[in-house]
């Protein structure tokens, strides 16, 4: 009998000490993961020492992959590069990875990329998902037609009208607004809707000037009609929360001006000096 109590007081400290080993050993998984959650994204980038910048391949100026080279060019690229050297120290410390209008929040609040820099309009409504820098491009939404079309402005896109736009950017939002009678067709990027307007799909396509401007010296034979209808401040997004990544971002931009860095790319990529 006393053989028998000594064994089932044997059985259950061993099961106690067990439980406790457990739940030190939780503890530890616990305190790693907050450990982690709590390392900002500033940090995380510094210790991966690469930094991962969702951008168009699509959008010539901006963000275009080069079919000769396979290289992805653009302002926005050459705007993730510098950024990489402010905060790494080397312009090549950073990956680039493919975003359209539609994935590229999904993508940043996934984890997949670190920012966003992609043609992105800041808005009140985007502001609830993601926070934005200070403003890198001011750009205005306009309309891409053919040469010789009766589409002058805004105003002549009417009933019977088709204008063609991109998923999930601000540009099928607004001519929506602003042409309420006019039939609207959105496309996945803007490589797509651009094809679509010169198979005769649509009468015209829609988004930033900047962007049009793109498509125009790919194909001289369509033109920018009238002048913008909208003002489309371009930012750089971050995941809500991340100030200190914020702040990095808007010192950058910050110097990258004053360095007079900013008016040289702008030159570079749009042809002409900035607007002050």
């Amino acid at each position: 009998m006393f053989k028998l109590k000594n064994f089932f007081l044997f059985t259950i400290l061993s099961c106690l000490l067990i439980a406790l080993v457990g739940c030190g050993s939780a503890k530890e998984t616990s305190t790693k993961e907050a450990s982690n959650e709590a390392q900002n994204a500033l940090e995380k980038i510094k210790k991966r020492d690469k930094l991962i910048v969702g951008v168009k391949y699509d959008t010539n100026l901006f963000g275009l992959k080069n079919p000769s080279t396979g290289e992805v060019e653009g302002f926005d690229i050459d705007i993730a590069k510098a950024l990489a050297k402010k905060i790494l120290g080397d312009e090549s410390k950073v990956e680039l990875k493919e975003v359209t209008s539609k994935t590229r929040i999904p993508m940043l609040k996934n984890g997949d990329i670190d920012m966003i820099i992609a043609t992105m309009t800041i808005t009140e409504e985007r502001k609830q998902e993601v926070d934005f820098s200070d403003v890198y491009f001011k750009a205005g939404q306009a309309l891409l037609v053919k040469k010789g079309s009766n589409i002058k402005g805004i105003d002549d896109i009417k009933k019977g009208t088709t204008v063609l736009a991109v998923k999930g950017s601000t540009s099928a939002v607004n001519i929506r607004q602003k042409a309420p009678e006019a039939t609207v067709l959105e496309f996945e990027n803007y490589s797509e809707a651009f094809q679509a307007l010169k198979a005769g799909q649509g009468d015209a396509l829609t988004t930033d000037n900047s962007i049009l401007l793109g498509m125009q010296k790919q194909d001289p034979s369509y033109v920018i009609a009238g002048d913008i209808f909208t003002d489309e401040p371009y930012g750089i997004a971050v995941k809500k929360g991340e100030t200190e990544l914020l702040q990095a971002v808007n010192d950058f931009l910050k110097e990258y001006n004053a360095s007079g860095e900013y008016d040289k790319l702008y030159e570079k990529w749009l042809g002409e000096k900035p607007k002050k």
